[in-house]
Order: structure tokens, then sequence, then C-alpha cells
């Protein structure tokens, strides 16, 4: 069981990791011109800094919950070569200018024209984030989690982690049949999840699916040290996986950016690989009414970050997108995040 002084580590290691990330925030923001707001969004009231740093405390409260719960291990995302930190802020800061000429510049530059012709849903061409190359450079793959963690200003692992309660939650629902569990991680990007689901579940099998082969090149490093771990480049829409080979499947951050046609063929697809009776643990942004004083933050932000699908997703559904193979099973919020789970109708 976590002691006073674990507490204590956790906490002064989560203030050093807001301190970094959401300062780096705050001064790429004075750097570079803000995104006017549509007409529809001027007046309206906004989350201003102190309550979202107060929101994060909140967020890493019930982090800290979930370790003395024996839910997950602690994190040990403050350790490493702070050397390679102070690289990767320099790279971020040298890639902003690029993403502010994207930013106030032709959308159309935003879309991925060079890219070979059939090889990649016509959705996924696309700059996300103003990203340089999108999801498919290596450059995107080296420097996108130390973006999004820059954008939730240190709280975005913490959102992620949040997955692992239901995960172990399943786990243990499934220890009693014969045949060891197996987990697919959906849209895997540099294996972020993964690691974490190995760190704290290192027997489980797990495969992780992106259509990025430069991101499955990070995620292959990132997981070199555990057995048991499959990575595959292919669609979420057509995953290359028999009927009913998954007791568990997780999506973080997926649902946002596909188009709603996709998303609807995607819920299929994890109905179909999901055992009867299996779980899916969805991790994704808040939508419209989950939080209502984030509300028109988050319609602001598909405009100031180039999230072309993002609009739709806050309006969608996602029950009724989940129906008929997945039955809600439940929810909670999480800072800026929510998380979903769903288990696989046995008669589907």
């Amino acid at each position: 069981m976590p002691t006073a002084f674990d507490k204590l580590v956790f906490e002064a290691g989560q203030a050093a990791r807001v301190g970094w990330f959401f300062g780096q925030k705050v001064l790429a923001q004075r750097l570079t011109r803000p995104i006017p707001l549509p007409e529809r969004l001027r007046g309206r009231p906004v989350p201003d800094r102190r309550r979202l740093l107060a929101d994060l405390r909140l967020l890493f409260e019930q982090d800290w919950r979930n370790i003395a719960a024996g839910h997950y291990l602690a994190p040990d995302d403050w350790t490493g070569n702070p050397l390679d930190g102070l690289r990767r802020a320099v790279d971020f800061f040298v890639d902003l200018r690029a993403v502010e000429a994207l930013r106030h510049g032709d959308r159309a530059a935003c879309r991925l024209d060079d890219t070979p012709s059939g090889r990649y849903p016509r959705y996924y061409l696309q700059k996300f984030h103003f990203q340089s190359g999108g999801y498919l450079s290596a450059a995107s793959a080296e420097r996108y989690d130390y973006q999004v963690e820059i954008l939730f200003g240190g709280g975005a692992a913490a959102m992620r982690r949040q997955a692992l309660v239901p995960l172990r939650q399943a786990l243990l629902y499934r220890a009693g049949n014969d045949a060891p569990a197996r987990l697919l991680d959906i849209g895997c990007g540099t294996g972020v999840l993964l690691r974490e689901v190995k760190r704290n579940h290192p027997r489980l099998a797990v495969a992780g699916l992106d259509l990025s082969s430069a991101y499955l090149d990070v995620a292959h490093r990132r997981l070199a040290d555990w057995s048991g771990v499959e990575l595959v480049e292919a669609a979420a829409e057509a995953m290359p996986f028999l009927e009913g080979t998954f007791d568990v499947v997780t999506c973080v951050y997926l649902f946002h950016e596909l188009p709603p046609a996709t998303r609807g063929a995607v819920a299929r697809e994890i109905a179909r690989v999901l055992k009867p009776g299996g779980t899916l643990i969805l991790v994704d942004s808040l939508q419209l009414g989950d939080e209502p004083d984030y509300d028109a933050m988050l319609e602001w932000f598909p405009v100031a970050f180039h999230e072309p699908y993002y609009a739709g997703y806050l309006r969608a559904y996602l029950d009724r997108v989940m129906a008929p193979g997945l039955t809600p099973a439940g929810r909670s919020l999480a800072y800026l995040s929510k998380v979903l789970t769903y288990q696989r109708n046995s008669a589907s």
C-alpha cells in the first residue's frame, strides 16, 4: 500500500510536471497570434487559467486515489534524462513557427497531397493539429506526445491513465476464463497507453493497431522491454483480426478524429473483434454538456487546432454510435476527457 511519502513524491512529481508543461503552454500562447473567435463564440465565457489549474489539481487527486486503491501503479513519467526534456522543448518551439504558418495560412495547406494513392483513407490525409507531415512523418511521431502534454498543461498522461481503472475491472471479470486475456489498443500511436498497460499487467498479451508506420516505429522502441506485444499497421474500420479475438479493446483520443460514417464503421469492427461479454474502454474529449463551463472552449478548439471532425464529434451521441453491438457500462469525467465503457452483447 502506498505510504504518505509515496504520496508526497507523487504530488511533487506532478506539480513539477504541470509547472514544466503548463509554463510552456503559456509561453507558446505569448509567442503566437491568437485565432480570431468566430462570431457565434464571442461573449461566451471560457475557463480562465485559474479554473484550468484548479481542475488539473482535481485530476491528480483522482489519479492518486486510483493509485492508493491499487487500480494501477504510480507513474514513472518524470524519470529519465532531463536533457532529453530540454531537447524536446527546444524542438517544440522551433517547430512552432511552422505550426503558426499553417494556423494562419490557407487551410488547403493542411491537406497531405503527396502520399501514395489508395494507401490511406482520405479523411486521414490531414495535418491534424497543424502538425508538419500530419501523422505520417517521423518528426511528428517523435514530437507528438510532447505537444499533447503542452496542450493539456501536463495532464495528458493522467487523463490517459484513467483507462486503467476499467481495464483492471475487466481483467478481474475475465480472470476465471481458461484462455489468457488479450487486449487491443486501436489508434495506439506511439504506444504510450500500451506501455502503461504492460507496466501494470506485464503478462497480458496486447496488440496495437495504427495507420502510421512512423508512429508504430516509436511504439516498437517504447515497448521493446516487454514480450507479448504485437503492433499492426492497419485502419480501425478494417481490422485484420478474426471475430471474437480480444477480451478488451481500448480506444484513446481516436473517435474525435474520425468523420461520422467512419465512427460507425469502427464501432462495428470493435463489436466484431471483441469476444461476447468483452469490454470496450474509450477515452476521448469531453462533449458539449459534459462540463457546461467548458462548452465554448470545446467549440473553439477545432478552429484553433485544425481538428476537421471534432465539431461533429462534440454533438455525436456515442451510445447510439456504438449500438447495436455494444451496451453502455460506465462513464466518468477526467479533466478535459471522459472515460466510457461498453460491453459487447452476447447475442450480437
